[in-house]
């Protein structure tokens, strides 16, 4: 079987954009500026189910959704996780943090209701992301 996204992304996020390695997906939370990175790799979990080659790649996507994070909304501090306890297809977030945004300086995951996007302002952001 080749790569599908896990539906618990689908429920929660917007499909933005394919880099070389990675389907992105914006988190439709308006409290953070949130990407999610998937390998386009069947069957992954595991940072250890990519090849050498698809690790660096990997790595250089996280740095380069770090930098889209900052055009996307203020952000003083990225938190960068692959934690998998509730979807265990291999996924990266990078989220953009504030002292002020209200979980501070708690982590992001499981903590009060998303607040989805407006309509306008994910189109922007979808806009943004396509761009970077």
């Amino acid at each position: 079987m080749g790569f599908v996204v896990a539906p618990a992304f689908v429920a929660g996020s917007v499909a933005a954009t394919e880099w070389p390695l990675c389907h992105v997906r914006l988190q439709d939370d308006a409290r953070f500026p949130w990407l999610i990175l998937i390998p386009r790799v069947a069957g992954a979990v595991e940072l250890e189910d990519l090849s050498v080659a698809q690790r660096a790649a990997l790595m250089e996507e996280m740095v380069r959704a770090g930098a889209l994070v900052r055009r996307l909304g203020a952000v003083e501090k990225l938190n960068v996780g692959a934690i998998g306890n509730v979807t265990a297809q291999l996924h990266v977030h990078v989220v953009g943090r504030r002292r002020d945004d209200g979980l501070w300086p708690d982590p992001v995951w499981g903590r009060g209701p998303a607040v989805p996007y407006e309509d306008d302002d994910r189109a922007r952001l979808l806009g943004v992301i396509a761009g970077g």
